[in-house]
């Protein structure tokens, strides 16, 4: 893809960097619902033609607005004055953060928030047609027309895209009930895609999928609940996280079984986690891993990161 003039450490830079590796997956939704792109090394990707930050694929699709939306909420504080966590109202936040697996692994994300009052009139219940689907990744999906599925998310919408003279019936019949849940398992027979947006930002995906490619979820456990996000992910108060990079992980499985961790992954994703991360627990797991002797956190989050340090510490050193 085209490489922007991003100054280096921008959001911009962050997600045109994560958007030209193949081994990086991103979602986007809320708590129990959402969409999975990723795309397999080699295969054709373009850029999109519209000046979003983006790419399409023959599976999917993924598009981020432009402007004030991908400057990120140092780059605006500075910019406009702003105090100290205030953000652009409508602004994207990256918060990079690893989640403790027990005492020997963890998981990493990037989480893309928006300020929780961005996201006011997100979480529809009803079944509501949209009309064309204007902002569609590729031009001839446009006229394509969209219906929220209602599904009551905080920060997103999960919505369906159809042309089909049936599918339009069966939809537009829908329209104005709490139908969701149970149009979703039908979406596949209806030859639409589903298109979750948060904002002005999309990932596009035929409904289902599978593990390894594009995919559109939804657990309604999960839904039920009510969240934005999982508890075991620090997001700052008065944030919600909308979409999630995923970098490669450093710690593979090998064919013999045993782990292979792969150092270069490791220390990309730390420099995401010293530049996007919550300063405290970046310190507190700096102290850790220089074998400092760290009193047991009274938080949840400081407890993770350290168990997340001594597990890398082990690693590293062959153990």
């Amino acid at each position: 893809m085209t490489r922007d003039a991003a100054a280096p450490g921008s959001l911009r830079a962050l997600l045109r960097d994560a958007l030209a590796d193949p081994a990086a997956t991103w979602s986007l939704g809320g708590y129990g619902a959402g969409a999975t792109f990723r795309r397999d090394a080699g295969e054709p990707a373009d850029p999109l033609d519209d000046g979003r930050l983006g790419l399409a694929t023959r599976r999917g699709a993924i598009a981020f607005a432009g402007g004030a939306e991908l400057r990120g909420e140092a780059e605006l504080r500075g910019e406009a004055g702003l105090p100290g966590g205030a953000g652009d109202p409508a602004g994207l936040r990256p918060v990079a953060y690893e989640t403790a697996l027990g005492d020997a692994a963890w998981s990493h994300a990037v989480a893309l928030c928006r300020p929780a009052g961005a996201c006011a009139g997100a979480g529809h219940r009803l079944v509501t047609e949209l009309g064309p689907d204007r902002e569609a990744a590729r031009p001839q999906d446009r006229d394509g027309v969209l219906f929220c599925l209602g599904l009551g998310l905080a920060q997103a919408r999960a919505c369906v895209r159809v042309r089909a003279p049936a599918s339009l019936r069966a939809l537009r019949a829908a329209c104005g009930r709490p139908d969701g849940l149970l149009l979703w398992p039908r979406l596949g027979l209806m030859a639409g895609t589903v298109v979750v947006t948060a904002g002005p930002h999309r990932v596009e995906v035929a409904p289902g999928g599978d593990a390894g490619g594009p995919r559109a979820d939804l657990h309604e456990t999960l839904l039920r609940l009510g969240r934005t996000h999982a508890a075991t992910a620090p997001i700052p108060a008065g944030w919600v996280p909308v979409a999630h990079l995923h970098p490669p992980h450093p710690v593979t499985r090998e064919a013999g079984g045993g782990l292979a961790f792969d150092a270069r992954r490791h220390a990309a994703f730390q420099a995401l986690l010293a530049r996007w991360g919550d300063p405290g627990l970046v310190a507190l797991k700096r102290r850790v891993l220089a074998g400092d002797p760290v009193p047991q956190p009274a938080t949840r989050f400081g407890r993770a990161a350290v168990r997340v340090a001594r597990a890398q510490r082990r690693l590293a050193a062959g153990g």
